[in-house]
């Protein structure tokens, strides 16, 4: 059975930590800001770790990124 292949969208999308758990950016960010307060738009420029169970699931597409 041939090596299931790295998800490059995904992969480009999320960082490792030194601990092993996946980083990601948040969304709503893209457009429509001026709804939005400032505190939420402060809020969104963090990044956040992906969920436990997200993060098995998306294990497998993205193997190999360091």
């Amino acid at each position: 059975m041939p090596k299931q292949k790295t998800h490059r969208g995904l992969a480009k999308r999320l960082k490792r930590t030194k601990s092993g758990r996946l980083k990601r950016d948040r969304a709503f960010r893209s457009h429509l800001a001026h709804n939005k307060t400032t505190k939420q738009k402060r809020q969104l420029r963090k990044q956040s770790l992906v969920h436990k169970s997200d993060q098995k699931r998306i294990e497998p597409l993205i193997s190999n990124l360091k």
